[in-house]
């Protein structure tokens, strides 16, 4: 269950990208980890949040379709 604190802040790190994402991750993580105090509330469950959206937008590269007339696996000239 999300907490409803922590929700509209999930909801904008959705839409970041794989490289924004890792940044954001880490730069929490760190901030997480040195502190021994929490200096933002919730800081544990927001480098949660984000390993979990890191984890959900890391892809595989997809190859490049065939191109019409060659076989599949066939280099180019």
């Amino acid at each position: 269950m999300t907490n409803p604190l922590t929700l509209p802040f999930m909801e904008w790190a959705r839409r970041l990208r794989f490289p924004t994402l890792f940044k954001l991750t880490a730069a929490a993580f760190a901030v997480s980890l040195l502190w021994p105090f929490d200096p933002i509330p919730f800081i544990d469950e927001i480098v949660l949040g984000l390993g979990t959206l890191l984890l959900a937008n890391w892809k595989h590269r997809k190859q490049p379709p065939a191109l019409p007339g060659r076989p599949h696996g066939t280099p180019p000239r």
